[in-house]
Parts: structure tokens; C-alpha cells; sequence
């Protein structure tokens, strides 16, 4: 059974860029646990950047009217608006845990939702930033990683 978990604009991307190895099925595992659990959570940051770069920064894009349809199906995702307190909030995030501002906006994101899991490679596996336990799905050994 899957936990609640919120998925970064990166692993969808992978899961979709066929030209990304063994990182594409890693993530495409990944997404279709979360499908069958109901257990995935994204925002509407997530899916701006997963269209950008699907559709002009992967080295084979995917046609603009597949990809609109691959955001249409993860909106079912997005569970919470991004507000004004969400934005204070990430900058709030951002200074605490010395992250990016946006990798803030998609942890206050994820906080939103109530998750227990951030998927993502941006961040450090097994850190736990604003309650939210952050997991790499590509790191080695399990791909829990505990520090």
C-alpha cells in the first residue's frame, strides 16, 4: 500500500521521456503504484513544468496535444490551490531549510496535501523538510534513504 506522496515535476517527466533509460521505468514503476493506490498528489507547478519540458526540452518532445492530455489526467492529481499563504509559506520553507524558493513552493505544495512523501531528486533522500519525508526513486539501496 502506498503512503500519500507528492511527485516532482522530474520523475514525470522521466516517466514520460522515453529516452531516459532505466530512470523512465523507475519512474513510470513508480506513477502507476500511485495510480492504483490513489495515492499521488502533484500541483499545478508541477504540471506547468512537466508540459515546458516534455514539449520543448527533452531531446525527443512529446507532440503539445499528447502532453496536454498527460497533464489532463494528472489534474485528477492536484488537490489543493496554490495561494497566496502557499507562496509565503514556501519562502517560509525556503529560508528554514536553505532550499530554492522553488523547490519551497513545491514542498508548501505538498504540505497542502497532507502528504507523508515528496518524490523528487532535487533534495536530499531521507531529509525531512516541514514534516514531509523527501525520496529519491532512483537512489540506491531501496530507494528509501534514511539519514
Amino acid at each position: 500500500m502506498s503512503v500519500k506522496t507528492f511527485v516532482d515535476s522530474n520523475i514525470l517527466i522521466y516517466a514520460h521521456d522515453l529516452d531516459s533509460g532505466m530512470r523512465q521505468s523507475q519512474a513510470s514503476e513508480r506513477l502507476k503504484d500511485l495510480w492504483q493506490h490513489r495515492a499521488g498528489f502533484l500541483s499545478t507547478q508541477v504540471l506547468q513544468e512537466f508540459y515546458v519540458n516534455v514539449t520543448q526540452k527533452i531531446r525527443v518532445p512529446l507532440a503539445k496535444a499528447a502532453a496536454r492530455e498527460i497533464v489532463r489526467s494528472y489534474g485528477t492529481w492536484v488537490h489543493s490551490a496554490i495561494t497566496p499563504a502557499t507562496v509565503v509559506r514556501a519562502s517560509e520553507i525556503s529560508e528554514t531549510w536553505r532550499i530554492s524558493f522553488w523547490d519551497g513552493m513545491i514542498v508548501a505544495a505538498a504540505e497542502q496535501c497532507e502528504v507523508s512523501e515528496l518524490l523528487t531528486e532535487d533534495l536530499n533522500p531521507g531529509q525531512l523538510i516541514a514534516g514531509i519525508r523527501i525520496v529519491n526513486p532512483f537512489a540506491p539501496s531501496g530507494r528509501r534513504q534514511t539519514q
